[in-house]
């Protein structure tokens, strides 16, 4: 969904052309303003199922009503097809239910893509390596890649300790590069 900026944001942590700077990072508020709109559009089509669901449920209880009211005053024909109701408003409540469920995932993956790409954005709009992560998110970060792999091995560990500090120092080289190519071209230097 966020493909775009998600590239922009990798991208931006490599070394970028301070004169490129400007127009990557207007490029990425862009993008952002469409991810949240798509955020919101999903929100909104949350809550028309949810509408539906509830208007789905009223017709279902006043059809298993209806069918109460035939079984008492005995008329089969009423109640057999009043059964028929029953049984396509349980299996409309049952898909729309299964629908506002998927909904509410697919919203709540998407806040939390949205959420990490403006975290990344504000980094990179304050001039900081998008690749240095916080020791929670790295911990996080290397028991998930244990259980993908199905291992908990020390040497798994460190190899990710490893990889993780090596990416980690060449973002900050890469930033303190772009900071003093920054600074001399203030200066009049280059």
């Amino acid at each position: 969904m966020f493909d775009d900026l998600r590239d922009a944001l990798r991208g931006f942590g490599r070394s970028v052309d301070p004169s490129d700077r400007r127009a990557a990072l207007a490029s990425m508020k862009d993008a952002l303003v469409h991810a949240r709109l798509a955020v919101q559009d999903s929100r909104a089509a949350a809550q028309v199922t949810e509408r539906r669901l509830a208007a789905e449920r009223d017709e279902l209880a006043t059809v298993v009503r209806r069918r109460g009211l035939a079984e008492q005053v005995g008329d089969q024909e009423t109640v057999a097809v009043a059964e028929r109701f029953v049984a396509q408003h349980a299996e409309r409540v049952r898909v729309l239910e299964q629908k506002h469920a998927a909904q509410l995932d697919e919203l709540a993956l998407m806040e939390r893509e949205y959420d990490s790409m403006s975290r990344d954005l504000k980094r990179a709009m304050a001039g900081l390596p998008l690749g240095a992560v916080g020791a929670d998110h790295e911990a996080a970060a290397r028991r998930e890649v244990e259980e993908a792999l199905g291992e908990s091995t020390s040497a798994t560990a460190a190899e990710f300790d490893r990889a993780t500090r090596a990416q980690q120092r060449e973002a900050r080289e890469a930033s303190a590069a772009e900071r003093l190519a920054e600074l001399k071209r203030k200066l009049g230097r280059e």
